[in-house]
């Protein structure tokens, strides 16, 4: 008999744990094309030369909650132009760029963040970094491959690291930085549709990255006591202590008190060598 412990999604799930306010909080994201192996630390892992791996590091530490994210597609293996992306998800703020790079040596120099041009659409990513949780290869590939029979080519990409590996599968949607979780492949048609129709699927949404855990709390609770479905119908105003405040395209101010609590005591990860209690979020009126 094995003794393997159960898979962490199937844990988070059994155990009952909530979605909501488990968005990471990320504000700037760096994305580049690796078609190389990704490891456990995907950048470190990788194959790129120190100088690019440098100034990739300094990219992401000269702007604060920035991640940097490796991207694939196994169709693009072949392909002579690599691509690299860059986006804003700060509230209000949002933004997303595309270029195109001939080689990996291009980012020797280059400022990922400024290059390229505009891009209007969204850009769908699927956490499926396996060597980093096997949760996220599991789910995540069926997921994109049911995202990736829906979009145009290039909207949709398999990435590494994103964070809530036990909420697999795990999709990334830039430049709003919205997450959700646990989405199935029966599921990916719902989710898609609702965001490029600038709605949320309260179903499987873990939250907003521009938003403190606190606030994702509190945005959930006042969209399910409302309905206000819209990525555009609630604005953060206030946020003081444990006192929210959102506003909707009418003016109208939901305050919320939202408190914490832990979760029973578990492995959050696959590979977790030490238990440990999931943060909980409690809202009231």
């Amino acid at each position: 008999m094995s003794s393997r412990r159960p898979f962490c999604s199937d844990v988070s799930l059994a155990n009952g744990e909530p979605l909501g306010a488990t968005a990471s909080r990320i504000d700037h994201w760096l994305i580049v094309e690796y078609r190389g192996l990704w490891g456990p630390d995907a950048l470190r892992a990788s194959g790129l030369s120190d100088q690019v791996k440098q100034n990739l590091r300094e990219q992401v530490r000269a702007r604060p909650r920035s991640r940097l994210l490796f991207v694939r597609r196994p169709n693009r293996r072949g392909r002579a132009e690599l691509r690299g992306y860059a986006a804003t998800s700060r509230e209000g703020e949002e933004s997303l760029r595309c270029t195109s790079l001939s080689s990996y040596e291009d980012l020797r120099e280059l400022d990922l963040a400024q290059a390229g041009e505009p891009l209007e659409r969204p850009l769908f990513l699927v956490c499926t970094h396996g060597k980093h949780d096997p949760c996220c290869a599991r789910r995540g590939r069926p997921l994109f491959e049911a995202l990736a029979e829906q979009v145009e080519e290039e909207a949709v990409w398999q990435t590494t690291h994103i964070g809530g590996d036990r909420f697999a599968g795990n999709l990334l949607c830039l430049s709003r930085g919205v997450y959700y979780g646990r989405v199935e492949r029966k599921d990916a048609g719902r989710v898609l549709y609702a965001h490029l129709d600038d709605k949320i699927d309260l179903e499987h949404y873990r939250g907003r990255s521009c938003h403190s855990f606190a606030a994702q709390a509190a945005e959930r609770d006042i969209r399910e006591r409302t309905g206000l479905l819209g990525l555009d119908d609630l604005r953060l105003v206030s946020e003081q202590g444990s006192r929210i405040a959102f506003a909707d395209r009418d003016g109208r101010v939901h305050e919320r008190e939202v408190s914490l609590e832990l979760g029973p005591e578990d492995y959050l990860t696959c590979t977790a060598s030490e238990v440990h209690r999931p943060r909980r979020y409690v809202v009231s009126s």
